[in-house]
């Protein structure tokens, strides 16, 4: 454990006082349930820190950084903070080979993963938090997740996908779209939806997600770009 400690501390920037916390934020509930007698508990508690951590951050940086409405900066904060954006940073800081997963979980990938590498990203910045401080955490999103903002606002990635292929379809043939369960996956704490978009009874794209609306939102995008090309 010391090696992958020190390993996740050069990946940060920072060296922790207690280690334990660095060490706590990788590990996922169903890693326990193999290893009844792992020190540690989960990280589902500083997940809940790092989120208020990472929201807080964000938002001060819009609103000292752009004079845009609260509106705008909503999206831009919500682009930022998604899952999707969040387990990118955490892939790229290579998280992925430190999680302390259950046999069956460690197998996971698409969706299910993602959603592991977000809850983990958030949970390295409530270990962050507690044994270094605001300015750490707020130093190190700057760092790593803050230069996205430039990507998300030049590609308007942070457009609501649902709302802008509603916009596209009514316009051209006054159908509002809608959307249905396909399947539904995976274990209660990592459940994989698809979801379906129709217009009218034609059946336009499919989209995966951890939640519903993720999976709707996933399929209006897919939806936009084919959409688009054929009209």
């Amino acid at each position: 454990m010391t090696k992958k400690i020190e390993e996740l501390e050069k990946k940060l920037g920072f060296k922790f006082k207690n280690k334990d916390l660095l060490l706590q934020a990788f590990v996922h509930r169903s890693y326990l349930n193999e290893h009844k007698d792992f020190p540690l508990e989960h990280n589902e508690r500083l997940e809940f820190l790092g989120d208020a951590c990472l929201e807080l951050v964000v938002t001060e940086f819009l609103y000292k950084n752009y004079p845009n409405p609260e509106g705008e900066l909503t999206n831009w904060r919500a682009a930022l903070v998604r899952g999707t954006t969040i387990s990118r940073v955490a892939k790229e800081l290579g998280f992925e080979k430190h999680l302390l997963l259950s046999k069956g979980e460690s197998k996971s990938v698409g969706k299910a993963r993602e959603l592991i590498l977000a809850n983990t990203f958030e949970s390295v910045l409530g270990a962050l938090y507690l044994d270094k401080g605001y300015e750490a955490v707020d130093k190190f999103i700057k760092k790593h997740l803050l230069p996205y903002l430039t990507e998300i606002i030049s590609k308007e990635l942070y457009y609501d996908p649902k709302s802008r292929f509603q916009e596209l379809v009514q316009e051209k043939t006054g159908i509002t779209p809608n959307y249905k369960l396909e399947k539904a996956e995976g274990p209660d704490h990592a459940k994989n939806f698809t979801m379906a978009v129709f217009i009218s009874d034609k059946k336009i794209s499919l989209g995966k997600g951890y939640s519903k609306q993720a999976a709707e939102q996933e399929a209006a995008r897919i939806a936009i770009d084919c959409w688009e090309e054929n009209v």
